[in-house]
């Protein structure tokens, strides 16, 4: 199972985490590494949406969400379009690793192969939304622009 944080502004992939179990420490594990990617109080006012999903109403994931600052949002039940970014960052990945076949050989090459995804999907994935640019670089430029000003 994976679990994501994906920044709507700059398409970045900001935290995932890989599991053989769909527990609440899954999705509070993506969250807690986006946070880390962030640095210090980099989540704090942060809006984190989701599905109905037992681990996004669980009082452990309100309470990691506290801790860092974020606002849960949750869609309404039995939408999938209201969670459309996720959804499309999530056939994106299955497209673009598993490359037709059904699944990976084991819990390693699927580790190793998202691994390699969301890296190279933030550093040198070209989005169209962002100018042809990757995520990371359009955040430098963001954070260069806003430093400037």
């Amino acid at each position: 199972y994976l679990a994501t944080v994906l920044d709507l502004c700059s398409k970045r992939l900001t935290g995932w985490s890989i599991a053989d179990h769909m527990r609440t420490s899954l999705v509070t594990d993506a969250l807690r590494a986006a946070a880390r990617a962030r640095g210090g109080d980099g989540l704090r006012g942060a809006i984190f949406h989701s599905d109905n999903g037992a681990q996004y109403v669980s009082k452990e994931f309100a309470q990691v969400c506290s801790e860092l600052g974020v606002t849960r949002s949750r869609g309404a039940v039995g939408t999938s379009a209201d969670n459309a970014a996720a959804e499309s960052l999530n056939a994106t990945m299955k497209r673009e690793t598993l490359q037709g076949r059904k699944r990976w050989n084991g819990a390693s090459e699927a580790r190793l192969a998202v691994f390699r995804w969301a890296t190279r999907y933030n550093t040198r994935r070209r989005h169209s939304r962002l100018g042809q640019i990757s995520p990371i670089t359009y955040e430098q430029r963001s954070t260069t622009l806003a430093t400037a000003a």
